[in-house]
């Protein structure tokens, strides 16, 4: 772990030192907004019409050095949300510092099964649906993405002890294979120390790609230095392009607890439909015994209307 804060270090001293001025610099702005309508069983949620609404401005300009630096930044609704800076420095990868809106390893590959809208549990329902992952803070924290050789990628992120939450820094390491057409392969552990207790994550899955179809198969484990916090998340999916514009698919996810015996169960059907600027997207999720209650079978669903220009 000290070695990859030794490379981002370097890595971050060696542009600060050679950056020198830039050129013209490049910038471009892009819009986005949605009308959601969201549901569950087992209560009452009042009204479930929402909506989201975004513009990004993105900056990036070529330095004497021959690096280029890009910054991003996004206004969502009435607050500043995604901020990032990259240095990208050719064959030697690409370090991005993130305020906001990024993540490591396990947090960006906690669920890469394939859907044509959310994840098996990623739908509100009445109860707290335990997560796929228990990954470190996404606030300030370094990522770094380097291709070894064609087919093969290692991505690593700290993320900075901020003395009270997260007593100690945070560290993954991850490594993604796409060697073989069709096949991505994905393996990740890291810490999380940001949490309560202690927590080592590690995570496996792969994805094949054949034709119209897509499958794919995940296992995550969380290793909680807490009393009976240990869970292992397993989930698995399927999605068909029905053509250029339609996808449809099928999720499933389940959660063991230590704690308990009632597992999380959770099963999704999605679909997707693009035309234009415009994406139609739905999801009708059952999760059995939410965040292990046993008493808690419940159902949600969603609709997106999606706007982007």
């Amino acid at each position: 772990m000290d070695n990859l804060k030794k490379i981002g270090l370097t890595a971050l001293g060696t542009v600060l030192m050679t950056a020198g001025s830039a050129n013209a610099a490049s910038v471009s702005a892009s819009a986005a907004t949605s009308i959601t309508y969201n549901g569950a069983d087992n209560g009452d949620d009042g009204n479930g019409w929402t909506m989201t609404d975004s513009v990004t401005f993105t900056a990036s300009g070529e330095m004497d050095n021959g690096f280029t630096v890009s910054t991003t930044l996004e206004l969502d609704g009435s607050i500043m949300d995604t901020r990032t800076l990259s240095i990208d420095m050719g064959d030697t990868g690409k370090l991005t510092f993130s305020g906001d809106g990024a993540s490591g390893p396990i947090g960006s590959w906690e669920d890469i099964t394939p859907s044509a809208n959310e994840e098996a549990h990623g739908v509100a329902v009445n109860g707290t649906i335990a997560g796929a992952s228990n990954g470190a803070s996404t606030n300030d924290i370094f990522v770094y993405d380097y291709t070894v050789m064609d087919g093969l990628a290692l991505k690593a992120s700290y993320t900075p002890s901020d003395g009270a939450t997260a007593v100690d820094s945070s560290m993954d390491y991850g490594v993604l294979y796409t060697g073989i057409e069709g096949l991505s392969v994905y393996a990740a552990m890291g810490e999380n120390n940001n949490a309560a207790a202690g927590i080592d994550n590690s995570m496996i899955g792969a994805t094949y790609a054949m034709g119209a179809f897509t499958i794919g198969y995940q296992v995550n484990d969380t290793d909680s230095s807490a009393a009976n916090g240990d869970e292992e998340f397993t989930a698995l999916g399927i999605s068909y392009a029905v053509s250029d514009d339609l996808s449809v698919s099928l999720n499933s996810s389940t959660i063991d607890f230590e704690s308990g015996t009632n597992d999380q169960e959770a099963t999704g059907i999605s679909f997707s439909y693009t035309s234009g600027g415009m994406t139609i997207s739905g999801t009708h999720s059952t999760v059995d015994n939410v965040g292990g209650t046993a008493t808690a079978d419940n159902t949600g669903y969603e609709v997106n209307f999606g706007f982007a220009f």
